[in-house]
């Protein structure tokens, strides 16, 4: 059996029940265990699976050293101590953790209950049918963008006709033998006034959000300053609010700099400053590849893959779990998966039995046919969107063009007025 690379790991203390003493070592965070490795030897003291943890406490020891507790099935309570950088750090992480994996509908209960190979099918569709809807709601915030655009563009040549009806006035004004009208000046600053409020009332739209998920929010870890917090992709921008709901930090499209991907579970994002601190979150969550997926089409040329990531794939990797064709963010390592082997000669009756036992019930059948049919619903939607919106690029172009030409113009038409 391959280990389990780690997701996070913290230096602490660990009361041997049997030995009545506390023995110092490292408590690792994997995809599925919690775990404690003794310093001296590099033994696993303790190891349990996350689906077994019934309770999670900040308690104190002999009521003065502050402990973290475990309680897992059997009414077994194990104590952690001294834990670096801080108690409450651990807890915040192993919480987010521990009640993700029990949320989690694609995750099986335990060796007693594993996943058919339909429910295999249906996950692995239902994974990909989220995947779509994702891009189809950045396709349709694109949508709307673009309409906006246009519309704008219509407002421009509105006031361009306008601004060209005013300068053949002024050019040659019938009835005003001397320079320039008395108004003019108040009638430009109304128009600039008019404009910026258009704008800023544009701008200030709501915008809906594309993805949300739980996360552990931290500027560094050696810090322990670690608390809950939800991380948002909208359209432009990104957001990094507490479990309160308040707004920590929003990071612009173009004012993200870089996103630095450490593993599927953990990432930081970075706005770069010249003559100032640059301003970095790391956020970490069970459910990141949810985020990454809609990160990697926005942000595809600052996502940075570090050597964490890739020594994390390449410890993760196992025979029975090949990586190839397969979402490179995805999180479910360690999982069992039959490979298909060549059967000799003359060997068919096992092979046979094999074939007689349904793979597929009816009902899971029935379901993926569904999905399947829903699948394709979405996939034509969204060629009819992207059709759509290549004939307004085509009109944007067009109307930018000729914007532009009238602009220069009466340009070059003010200042000889001036």
């Amino acid at each position: 059996m391959s280990q389990e690379p780690s997701i996070h790991t913290w230096p602490g203390s660990y009361y041997i029940n049997s030995d009545k003493r506390w023995a110092s070592g490292i408590l690792s965070l994997t995809h599925r265990t919690l775990c404690f490795t003794s310093e001296l030897n590099q033994e696993p003291l303790m190891s349990m699976k996350l689906s077994s943890i019934m309770e999670l406490k900040m308690e104190s020891s002999s009521f003065i050293f502050s402990a973290l507790t475990v309680l897992e099935q059997g009414n077994i309570k194990h104590w952690f101590s001294s834990l670096r950088p801080c108690r409450s750090s651990v807890y915040h992480v192993l919480e987010h953790f521990w009640r993700e994996r029990l949320l989690s509908p694609t995750e099986p209960r335990g060796a007693e209950a594993p996943l058919s190979k339909g429910q295999e099918l249906i996950s692995l569709v239902s994974g990909a049918q989220r995947r779509l809807e994702d891009t189809g709601k950045v396709l349709n915030h694109q949508g709307e963008q673009f309409d906006n655009m246009i519309q704008g563009l219509d407002k421009i040549e509105s006031d361009l006709s306008i601004a060209d009806k005013l300068l053949s006035q002024l050019e040659c004004p019938s009835w005003w033998p001397f320079g320039k009208l008395p108004w003019k000046s108040q009638q430009e600053a109304k128009s600039e006034a008019a404009a910026k409020a258009s704008y800023s009332k544009a701008s200030g739209k709501s915008q809906k959000a594309i993805v949300s998920i739980p996360v552990i929010v931290f500027h560094d870890v050696n810090t322990g300053n670690m608390k809950p917090g939800s991380l948002t992709v909208l359209v432009s921008s990104l957001e990094v609010r507490e479990a309160n709901g308040q707004l920590l930090h929003c990071f612009e499209k173009a004012e993200v700099d870089d996103i630095h991907v450490y593993n599927p579970y953990e990432i930081s994002i970075r706005q770069r400053f010249i003559g100032k601190p640059d301003i970095c979150f790391r956020v970490l969550s069970a459910r990141m590849s949810e985020a990454l997926s809609v990160l990697e089409m926005q942000y595809k040329k600052k996502i940075e893959v570090t050597s964490d990531f890739a020594a994390f794939r390449t410890s993760a990797a196992t025979p029975e779990s090949p990586e190839a064709g397969g979402n490179i963010w995805g999180a479910g390592y360690g999982e069992d998966t039959e490979v298909p082997v060549e059967v000799p000669a003359g060997e068919l009756t096992q092979l046979q039995l094999q074939v007689l036992q349904p793979v597929v019930t009816e009902a899971e059948a029935q379901e993926l046919k569904q999905m399947l049919q829903q699948l394709k619903t979405l996939a034509l939607e969204a060629e009819t969107e992207l059709e759509r919106q290549d004939e307004a690029l085509d009109v944007l172009t067009s109307s930018t063009d000729h914007a532009t030409m009238n602009i220069n113009r009466h340009t070059r038409r003010m200042r000889k007025l001036l």
